[in-house]
């Protein structure tokens, strides 16, 4: 009986835990890629409408970025950084779908051992301050956040 209070007692502290570890980026690309691995939910990119015109947006909709300080396959965002810019990685790369070239999809190896999406070489983000499917709050943020075209290339304007 003691046992099975002491488990239940503890589940909300962990769970609470969990919810404020630097590793709880917010975003739904781990849970995602770890279902997409059992074979629950697909993680991948697609294209949606924005009022920056088409970008790139995970499978629910959330808005894509890409980080100007990364170099081609090659992430530039450290453990700071990732808290705010989650990656959208998982045990393996995302696929293309709606609107995406399947061709300009990539996968680049993160030192966490996840892998991490790349859309024509430029590793994808979410940002944390984007609350539902469609906000571009994180577009321009320090002149080095964009969201990312259909294309591959990076969309410098603001809406």
């Amino acid at each position: 009986m003691r046992v099975r209070i002491a488990v239940l007692a503890a589940a909300p502290l962990l769970l609470a835990l969990a919810a404020c570890s630097p590793s709880a980026d917010h975003s739904s690309d781990k849970a995602d890629s770890v279902a997409s691995a059992k074979g629950q939910q697909k993680v991948e990119v697609q294209v949606v409408k924005t009022d920056l015109g088409p970008v790139l947006a995970d499978q629910t909709g959330r808005t894509l970025y890409a980080f100007v300080k990364d170099k081609a396959n090659r992430s530039n965002c450290d453990a700071k950084c990732i808290a705010v810019w989650p990656a959208l990685a998982g045990r393996m790369q995302a696929s293309a779908g709606p609107g995406v070239d399947k061709g300009l999809i990539s996968g680049i190896s993160r030192t966490e051992k996840t892998v991490q999406t790349a859309y024509n070489k430029w590793p994808l983000y979410y940002y944390v301050g984007d609350a539902a499917a469609g906000d571009i709050n994180g577009q321009g943020l320090d002149d080095e956040w964009f969201v990312v075209g259909a294309d591959g290339r990076l969309i410098a304007k603001t809406s």
